[in-house]
């Protein structure tokens, strides 16, 4: 039989947060909820597995524990027990701010673990809800930290009016922001190191202005413009479509009505399943779980076949 891991969520107050997280998990909370980590690796911000046998352990604990039969073989000689992705739900009740993340190379360059590249698939959002995702006018250095100097950032910086099942893809290095009323799964390399360029003047708790890091930024930013940002697909019921294939991680969409069935048995790596609509069940070798919107679970390695049955899109996601 194939254990399926649940997590426990840590909960993310932030300034920008709202209360769809809440809702959507049935919490109750005094404070704005911004993120649900639900499988992070992040040292001090480690989730835990819920239940069974290894109820208790960290991420990074199971991994050094199941190895290679929890992360694959090829991950586990890459990663480690690190476990290499860091899987949340994101809910903007204000916009966040105009921020780029560093590549592996420019991570290591400043002591850092990882990069982070990541990718979001919008969820149901308020009407008119929008979000930043590359530059759209060419630019460089020095016009960049003039347009922050002078808050108009945002002027030279591709938009876009979102709606369910829109796919972004944000390799390290474009300029991005989530965007009020936005509601996403966001995947991502195992860093939450962030630079950000411009915080609409926002302060933090304390009054204070909200730290920038414009140097660190502009030195991360790829100026490359492209036309479109927004990733083109066509979702196909009970089969899984593929929308981004990088080295960090694959994600497919997979809408559900009635009964799914996927071979993994070629994938040499645990799968994660988030599911971003409806409800249904989740059968892995014999194993049934129960998910529903907002719910993620993990697949070892050694899972070979997934039989989804109910109606609801989730997201499969591997190395």
């Amino acid at each position: 039989m194939t254990e399926i891991f649940r997590f426990r969520p840590l909960l993310q107050p932030t300034i920008w947060g709202g209360n769809k997280i809440s809702v959507m998990k049935g919490v109750s909370s005094d404070e704005a909820i911004g993120e649900s980590w639900e499988i992070s690796g992040i040292e001090g911000k480690e989730t835990v597995v819920a239940e069974g046998q290894y109820q208790g352990l960290g991420v990074n604990e199971l991994a050094d524990a199941l190895k290679e039969r929890l992360l694959g073989r090829a991950n586990y000689e890459r990663f480690g027990s690190r476990f290499p992705l860091l899987i949340k739900f994101i809910d903007a009740c204000r916009d966040l701010s105009i921020q780029v993340h560093p590549d592996d190379e420019t991570a290591h360059r400043h002591g850092l673990a990882s990069g982070k590249t990541e990718m979001w698939y919008v969820m149901p959002s308020s009407p008119g809800a929008r979000l930043y995702n590359g530059l759209r006018r060419q630019t460089d250095a020095e016009q960049l930290r003039q347009m922050v100097a002078d808050k108009t950032i945002t002027k030279a910086l591709s938009q876009y009016e979102v709606s369910e099942g829109d796919v972004f893809f944000i390799p390290a290095g474009r300029i991005h922001a989530i965007g009020t009323g936005c509601m996403v799964a966001e995947i991502q390399q195992t860093s939450d190191t962030t630079y950000r360029l411009y915080d609409y003047d926002r302060r933090d708790a304390n009054g204070n202005p909200r730290q920038l890091h414009v140097e660190q930024a502009a030195e991360c930013i790829d100026y490359r413009v492209q036309e479109d940002y927004r990733t083109r697909y066509q979702p196909t019921c009970n089969q899984p479509t593929t929308v981004v294939s990088c080295p960090y991680f694959t994600t497919s969409v997979m809408p559900v009505s009635g009964k799914a069935a996927v071979d993994c048995s070629a994938i040499d790596s645990f799968i994660i399943v988030m599911a971003v609509s409806g409800e249904g069940t989740i059968d892995a070798d014999g194993t049934t779980v129960a998910v529903q919107t907002g719910q993620t679970i993990l697949l070892p390695a050694t899972a070979q076949r997934i039989e989804a049955c109910g109606d609801m899109t989730v997201l499969l996601i591997w190395i």
